[in-house]
């Protein structure tokens, strides 16, 4: 009898709440149609939409379908990284008669390599074929050891146990490790090669009025021998034109003290440099950082209007003065939040944005000048030999690192919510993230990354993947002629990049990279 009326209890409990949350949903809350005309089943409607990315990802959507990236494309990053089998079976499922599906032309004959080439010692030893500085004559040049590294993301917009996993990661791999515009954390000190990027905020080096400051930047080079590069953004593809914005909930008193800004209140990039404000003062403020720093100085942007791109061009070719490497991002990339107005329509994909700016710099000469850095989804090795057939010298990556990483594509990133930890600043959520792990992680996948890269290379009859060619991969472009090389698509040849040997490459590493 007690039982009974115990379970009686508990259903009138359940009744009562039921009937609160109806009287609620009709007669107190103005927000939501749905629920007034619905009372409590409306509520439903709500917890299905909230949950539908993820019904999606893992339920409904197949293997192709999903953006940005499919689960074909996040399972052979996971199954690279963690060194599983990433194999295929039984024949591609991908449509290879749509449009943009690559072709790589093999050779009949695969390079050779002997038993004292370097490959054949280490399968996954790339470099690059490039010099950052060389022409220009910096005091410290620099050649990256890998073709492959970690773009742009700052601490603040990762976590501090992913950045620490990225840096730790990327010295194992023997590749470099982008800041973002955050500045140079502690996380970036674990002895992996920097590349130090400077942005509209200058975070970290930015005098109490939020300016560039000189002075701090030779500092922070001076005490930190391991920055290699210094990179000046002027436009990422996820929001060209448009400044950064840090959530005031992910800055913590140590973001806060890095970046040199206030606790509570979102940080907000402006969308242009006050420290130069035409392309002629932008080139004087290369030079200025190159001299007082001895680094190669480059530039990232995404691509849009030629305009002023030829003027830089026209600046370069009068005075032998300008960026040591362009870092060329696509409208498709972008690890932060944007407005979909930005991150849909603002800027060209990579590669109409990079065939367009390549070509015009080749028409003026200058190609063999610059190294060029390709970044927007290359981080798989098919559009890697897409890339430096077009005349890419090294490819960044960031969401594919992310995801190396342990990174499941939430897509909730600007919420603080991520709840993979690595884009968020919540300690909890921080504390699935084992560093140790996931760099070996991150190192695996960049191994396997340059040896299939070496692999398809081979195959194509090269032994660097510089050597190729744009008539060495064809493009679907249209339903009548189904494919084109690149070459014919985009209607330039890039220049032929000075290669000898891998071997030649590594005794340049041994001697610092200055050969």
């Amino acid at each position: 009898m007690l039982n009974f009326l115990g379970n009686i209890s508990w259903w009138l409990w359940i009744i009562i709440i039921i009937l609160l949350v109806a009287i609620r949903d009709v007669f107190f809350q103005k927000k939501h149609t749905v629920s007034h005309n619905f009372p409590v089943i409306g509520h439903f409607r709500y917890i299905l939409e909230k949950i539908g990315p993820e019904l999606r990802q893992y339920l409904v959507a197949n293997n192709r379908e999903e953006l940005p990236f499919n689960r074909i494309e996040r399972g052979w990053i996971y199954a690279s990284a963690k060194k599983e089998n990433n194999y295929e079976g039984f024949g591609t499922d991908r449509d290879i008669y749509a449009h943009q599906h690559i072709f790589i032309n093999n050779a009949m004959m695969p390079f050779k390599i002997d038993e004292n080439h370097p490959n054949t010692i280490d399968k996954c030893f790339l470099p690059c074929a490039k010099v950052f500085g060389a022409y220009n004559n910096r005091k410290k040049p620099y050649r990256p050891a890998s073709i492959i590294n970690v773009s742009a993301m700052s601490f603040g917009s990762l976590s501090a146990k992913a950045i620490e996993s990225l840096n730790k990661g990327i010295k194992l791999a023997d590749a470099y490790h982008n800041t973002g515009e955050g500045g140079l954390s502690p996380y970036h000190r674990y002895g992996g090669d920097v590349i130090f990027q400077i942005g509209t905020g200058y975070f970290g080096v930015r005098d109490k009025n939020g300016h560039f400051s000189m002075e701090k930047l030779e500092k922070l080079i001076t005490d930190n021998p391991f920055v290699k590069a210094i990179e000046i953004k002027l436009s990422q593809g996820a929001k060209p034109g448009k400044g950064g914005v840090l959530p005031a909930a992910k800055i913590t008193k140590e973001i806060a003290a890095i970046r040199g800004v206030e606790m509570g209140k979102d940080v907000i990039s402006p969308p242009n440099h006050s420290a130069f404000s035409n392309v002629h003062e932008m080139v004087d403020f290369i030079e200025s950082v190159a001299e007082k720093t001895g680094l190669p100085v480059g530039i990232k942007a995404a691509i849009g209007k030629l305009d002023q791109w030829k003027e830089l061009a026209d600046i370069m070719l009068k005075t032998n003065k300008g960026p040591d490497f362009i870092s060329v991002d696509g409208g498709e990339g972008g690890t932060g939040a944007a407005p979909p107005s930005f991150a849909d329509h603002v800027s060209l994909p990579w590669v109409y944005g990079f065939s367009d700016l390549y070509k015009m710099f080749q028409n003026y000469g200058l190609s063999e000048r610059i190294v060029f850095i390709g970044s927007a989804k290359l981080g798989f090795p098919a559009k890697g030999a897409m890339a430096f057939a077009m005349g890419a010298d090294c490819i960044n990556v960031a969401r594919e690192a992310m995801m190396s990483i342990g990174c499941i594509q939430a897509q909730i990133c600007h919420t603080n919510h991520c709840p993979s930890g690595v884009a968020t600043q919540s300690k909890w959520l921080q504390s699935g993230i084992n560093p140790t792990l996931k760099s070996e992680r991150l190192a695996q996948y960049f191994r396997t990354f340059r040896k299939e890269l070496v692999e398809i290379t081979h195959a194509a009859g090269y032994e660097h993947p510089c050597q190729f060619k744009m008539s060495d991969i064809d493009v679907n472009v249209d339903d009548h002629h189904l494919s084109k090389e690149l070459d014919k698509t985009y209607m330039y040849e890039k220049t032929p990049v000075p290669f000898t040997s891998v071997q030649d490459l590594k005794d340049c590493i041994y001697l610092g990279g200055k050969c």
